[in-house]
């Protein structure tokens, strides 16, 4: 792991395993969403965010607006900054209508935030959020490389083409979202990727990273074992 170049980023809104994963060290940065926080059941947006921020002071962290209408989506926007300086607005590159976002990631880019573009799955919304961007501005292009795997296209090669684009404009990250699968990290990386966002699940994997496939093979044994003597079945 000490090789990679790339960042992992914790997914997730669980207050307590994003500060796990804030004291463990490994963790370079934060993302969140709506689905991840009504898993949580989070009931207040604002008192959430601000408690994460108090614990987490010197990592980006992005938080997402929540209105389908732009004039909100800018005021939401607005506010989102004002809470820390470590924060990244999270835009989807079209509302739920599918109206382009663009527009709006423009002026706010102009407005000096510092912008996550998020749901982006082709090449052509990556070229525009990243034409949006205004010059100086630091900014995150979130790619749903695993919602595209999961249509049957191959990530990888939209990933590295991705990456050349965004890394045109200084300031600009790639971010490989929505992986499936801890081998999705050394992917990221080897497409060029700067960030991978992983959830709890993924991260909790991490230990088996140089670990023989023996000792694993023998460790999945084991497992069948403890279960069988807890369910306490038998054969003959």
């Amino acid at each position: 792991m000490e090789n990679l170049k790339i960042k992992i980023y914790a997914d997730g809104a669980v207050v307590e395993d994003m500060l796990e994963a804030y004291r463990s060290g490994n963790i370079k940065g934060f993302t969140t969403n709506p689905t991840l926080m009504k898993q949580a059941g989070i009931r207040d947006y604002e008192e959430f965010a601000k408690e994460v921020l108090q614990n987490i002071p010197d990592r980006p962290i992005s938080f997402e607006v929540f209105s389908d209408d732009f004039a909100v989506m800018e005021e939401e926007a607005k506010k989102i900054a004002g809470w820390g300086v470590n924060v990244y607005i999270k835009i989807p590159i079209t509302n739920s209508r599918g109206e382009t976002s663009i527009p709006l990631i423009r002026k706010l880019s102009g407005l000096g935030y510092s912008l996550n573009i998020t749901a982006i799955l082709t090449l052509t919304q990556v070229r525009e959020t990243v034409n949006a961007f205004a010059q100086g501005t630091t900014n995150v292009v979130s790619v749903f490389a695993g919602r595209m795997a999961d249509s049957g296209v191959d990530p990888v090669p939209v990933m590295k083409e991705a990456a050349a684009i965004c890394h045109a404009k200084a300031g600009t990250e790639l971010l490989w979202a929505s992986p499936r699968e801890l081998l999705n990290i050394f992917q990221a990386d080897q497409c060029g990727c700067d960030i991978i966002t992983c959830t709890p699940a993924i991260l909790s994997k991490l230990p088996n990273v140089g670990k023989g496939l023996e000792q694993i093979s023998l460790e999945t044994v084991q497992m069948f074992s403890k279960d069988i003597q807890m369910l306490g079945y038998s054969i003959v």
